[in-house]
């Protein structure tokens, strides 16, 4: 039974007691970078962390810091703890964007980082 007014949505576990309080990687990870789940991440069982499995299942399909910590509704400093936990276990690949030789950037992946942080 929870007490009147509770919301029940409310995580137990707070989201930087997913990391251990850590806030910082030696990963640098910019909102923008891309993430990919590699083989070892799609079949492997060396997951720390629920969060970790529901990561490697969403970059499936290519997808940015930004998406990764709005789809898993986490804080992006969490979502990039997370994250370079994988990379450096190798569950993950991160692919950071080098601007088009135009010096323009891709339009496409601004709008993806956008919707990401509208998710937020």
């Amino acid at each position: 039974m929870t007490p009147a007014g509770s919301d029940e949505s409310v995580p137990i576990v707070r989201p930087y007691a997913r990391t251990g309080g850590r806030t910082s990687t030696n990963l640098d990870l910019p909102l923008e970078a891309l993430i990919v789940t590699t083989p070892l991440g799609r079949y492997g069982d060396r997951y720390q962390q629920p969060e970790h499995r529901e990561i490697a299942s969403l970059c499936q399909d290519v997808r940015s810091v930004a998406e990764v910590a709005a789809l898993i509704n986490v804080p992006l400093g969490v979502a990039r703890v997370l994250i370079a936990d994988m990379a450096e276990t190798g569950l993950v690949t991160v692919h950071r964007n080098a601007a088009p030789e135009s010096g323009e950037p891709d339009l496409a992946l601004l709008e993806r980082v956008l919707s990401g942080l509208r998710r937020l």
